[in-house]
């Protein structure tokens, strides 16, 4: 079987009789190049044309911040698959200008990515993005990064500014947490309002705890919360929010909510797979 072959089939002739006669073995089908497979994309590896609409058309552009430490990609998978959404993997300020969602996904060098984020223009881009009320959301590292400092005693991960969205301090510890978690979301605000009652089933993967330090907005008259303990924040004006929690978007009561629409889940992905093949292995090479 070959396996992302991107073209005609039949131009691989005489390929699979050449291969059979030397090894014996036959060419039972050839599996075309699949883009659009719905499988959830690697960490380090990734088809970054990202995703325009799921053939609707656009009404929310999602800008995800590629950094070169870019980690659990996987959990972006349905937005790929929500229809009337687009998703780019940012690595300019040009991608985010014209986004309503920018997300700042896990790190596994969160410190290092920060940096990244400066050397490319991105902090002030997703400075000004908040600024004028549209969604910053921020997972794990990309939550340490929101906030405004992240402090690192026992060499883990390193010692660096955050942004400043999110009055916030991230410790980093030797011990990493990992744990799966069931949620409930409580009255949230603002943009995320439509996310309140809301069951989860997420995971933790973090070495960093991370503290509300109301004393930074110091003259605000509205201050950010900390609707979970420990694990989500809020900004005052409901449109930078941050947590903890992987798997957010794999939660199809999560897409309905905020997008009205379902997505596949895993499971129809791979029966559609499965159907594939049955369709390719009846073309004999």
């Amino acid at each position: 079987m070959l396996n992302k072959f991107r073209g005609d089939a039949a131009l691989l002739a005489p390929a699979p009789a050449m291969l059979e006669a030397k090894t014996g073995v036959p060419t039972v089908a050839c599996i075309p190049m699949q883009f659009d497979h719905g499988l959830p994309e690697e960490d380090g590896v990734f088809d970054d044309r990202g995703s325009t609409g799921a053939g609707q058309a656009v009404h929310t552009t999602i800008a995800i911040v590629a950094y070169p430490r870019i980690s659990n990609l996987d959990e972006f998978q349905p937005l790929l698959q929500v229809p009337g959404v687009r998703v780019v993997w940012a690595r300019s300020p040009a991608q985010i200008a014209g986004a309503d969602w920018v997300i700042l996904p896990g790190s596994k060098a969160t410190a290092s990515d920060l940096q990244w984020m400066r050397h490319q223009g991105l902090d002030a881009a997703v400075a000004a993005h908040a600024k004028v009320g549209k969604r910053v959301l921020g997972i794990c590292g990309g939550l340490q990064m929101l906030g405004e400092a992240l402090i690192d005693l026992h060499g883990v991960d390193g010692n660096e500014a955050g942004l400043g969205l999110l009055p916030l301090v991230t410790l980093f510890e030797r011990e990493k947490t990992v744990r799966r978690v069931s949620a409930h979301l409580p009255a949230l605000r603002g943009a995320w309002a439509a996310l309140q009652g809301v069951d989860l089933q997420v995971y933790e993967i973090h070495h960093g705890q991370t503290q509300l330090r109301s004393d930074m907005e110091a003259g605000q008259t509205q201050c950010a919360d900390e609707p979970v303990p420990g694990m989500v924040w809020q900004s005052a004006q409901g449109n930078v929010w941050g947590t903890y929690w992987h798997g957010l978007f794999e939660n199809a009561a999560v897409v309905q909510a905020l997008w009205g629409a379902k997505t596949p889940s895993l499971d129809d992905v791979f029966a559609r797979m499965a159907q594939g093949v049955e369709r390719w292995f009846t073309v004999k090479m």
